[in-house]
């Protein structure tokens, strides 16, 4: 192979790991934040049990038993499998390969585009973020400040420092208007319903793509994401998945929004 090929071989490897780790986050992260919320104000036991993104070590959600080394090796770990637990044979969800491959593919994208540069590692860092938050939203209905509100003041200072290709100004327009224009959104639904039509979160995940691709991409990014939400929202009323009241994360949309706008740029003018 040439100097290309193996740059781009090596990415996809480290897309493989971090997708692995996405996993482990995207499991963790909304337990460690229940947590959080239900503790008491009192100094927790010294005999509770620690829990975090190291600790305990992998292991089966049904029988407990600690997984293998060989058993967490991306994708191929759980086609050694066959897609079930060593132990008790439960069945492992489909979505753990799935997220190792699409980070896969999203970091031979980036550093195919950017080489090798701290371009191409803040990009990188971006898509893998959104990963996480597409299904951690599409498992709890839940945005996380951990990783929303890095992901906003990243971009700001990755266009500051001209990682990002995007203007300072435009970073700064494209956070405040994102989220000012779902800000909006919201009480205007809320006024008009009585309900909430999305939650807090829905607004910085947008702050976050505004300051990483730039305030012109916002349009893009509501339309894209709001025509996936239509059409996301059609199938799962035809597989009766649709919650009561319609109910459903929107943050995914939007984060395949943020995608497309990453890899494609925004939709031409024409179009509007």
């Amino acid at each position: 192979m040439n100097d290309t090929a193996w740059a781009l071989t090596w990415a996809g490897l480290l897309g493989l790991l971090t997708g692995s780790f996405l996993n482990r986050l995207i499991h963790r992260l909304p337990r460690m934040l229940q947590a959080q919320w239900e503790a008491l104000p009192s100094a927790p036991s010294p005999a509770e049990p620690s829990y975090n993104l190291l600790v305990p070590r992998s292991h089966c959600p049904e029988c407990l038993q600690t997984l293998k080394w060989h058993h967490q090796i991306p994708v191929l770990g759980f086609l050694h499998l066959r897609g079930r637990c060593a132990h008790c044979k439960t069945s492992i969800s489909w979505r753990y390969p799935i997220i190792e491959l699409v980070t896969a593919g999203l970091f031979v994208w980036v550093f195919a585009q950017h080489g090798w540069g701290f371009q191409a590692w803040v990009w990188a860092g971006f898509a893998a973020a959104l990963v996480a938050l597409a299904a951690i939203d599409a498992d709890t209905r839940l945005l996380p400040d951990a990783i929303t509100q890095p992901l906003v003041w990243s971009g700001l200072l990755a266009a500051s420092l001209g990682l990002s290709g995007v203007l300072l100004s435009d970073a700064l327009w494209g956070a405040a208007a994102g989220y000012l224009f779902l800000w909006s959104v919201f009480w205007l639904f809320k006024g008009l319903t009585g309900k909430d039509g999305m939650g807090q979160g829905d607004f910085k995940l947008l702050a976050a793509l505004g300051a990483w691709l730039g305030w012109p991409a916002l349009l893009s990014l509501v339309l894209i994401a709001s025509l996936t939400g239509i059409l996301a929202a059609m199938v799962l009323k035809l597989r009766g998945q649709l919650a009561q009241g319609g109910e459903m994360a929107f943050g995914p949309c939007l984060v395949l929004a943020g995608l497309w706008v990453m890899v494609w740029g925004p939709l031409p003018q024409v179009i509007f």
